[in-house]
């Protein structure tokens, strides 16, 4: 079991874009993330041209310079962070979402220097210290962890909107310890109800039947209470403190 239902989880840190002064994925999002009640923290991770592996969403700089191609020492001048330093400013009771960007280069470039080789000394260094899992929309980076580093959870992250009978069943072919949705894949609240797709509460069942926490993302505080009254295992969010007052409030959590 990775969660004990339900867990709260800062998406990107302390939320997607700027937050509360703070942007995303820096040292300081994760930090206020947890002060603001996250009992985890979500890091995406990618490689640089010289094998050292950044904190940063998208395949590029804002200005358009694809992370892959430059010296890790441009993309910290633009602003960010290693992964070590990421880590440092996460407080070792909180857990990490380690979320995987793998790159095309990864298919071509020598076996070492590729995203998971460079990462799976991390992950098994943090797993033995903190609460850590695993994922990434690429099922081969979830493969990888299996292989080598058995001890580490993994989640699959199917793509946006992705259909719930794909995600679970292909967490569950995968092997891996939890499925991650996107929040619009289970409906959202006001949503019309879409012909064959199944409720929140029979999804969550099926696939702890089969052996699968579920999260989601990213849910609003509304979606957030109602995925958890379906016995949802954890939510990645942006609004870390509206999410942790909507879970406190909902009538079956005392």
């Amino acid at each position: 079991m990775i969660f004990t239902p339900t867990e709260v989880i800062g998406h990107r840190g302390a939320g997607r874009g700027t937050v509360g002064g703070v942007l995303e994925n820096t040292p300081a999002s994760f930090a206020a993330a947890a002060a603001a009640g996250a009992s985890w923290v979500e890091v995406d991770v990618r490689r640089s041209a010289d094998d050292v592996l950044l904190v940063h969403h998208d395949a590029a700089l804002p200005d358009g310079r694809p992370v892959v191609d430059l010296p890790a020492a441009e993309s910290r001048a633009a602003g960010l962070a290693t992964l070590d330093e990421a880590i440092e400013a996460v407080p070792p009771h909180i857990g990490l979402d380690v979320d995987v960007k793998t790159v095309m280069e990864d298919a071509v470039d020598a076996p070492a220097r590729r995203t998971m080789a460079l990462l799976l000394p991390h992950l098994r260094r943090h797993a033995r210290s903190r609460p850590l899992f695993v994922c990434s929309f690429d099922p081969a980076a979830l493969l990888a962890v299996r292989r080598e580093a058995p001890e580490v959870a993994t989640a699959w992250m199917p793509f946006v909107r992705n259909p719930l009978d794909q995600a679970v069943a292909g967490a569950a072919g995968l092997g891996c310890q939890a499925v991650a949705i996107d929040a619009r894949s289970f409906g959202l609240a006001g949503d019309a109800p879409r012909p064959g797709r199944r409720s929140v509460g029979y999804t969550v069942d099926l696939a702890h039947r089969a052996g699968l926490q579920v999260l989601s993302w990213c849910p609003s505080p509304v979606d957030s209470a109602r995925f958890a009254d379906a016995g949802m295992d954890a939510l990645v969010v942006d609004d870390v403190p509206g999410v942790v007052a909507a879970l406190r409030e909902r009538p079956f959590s005392r």
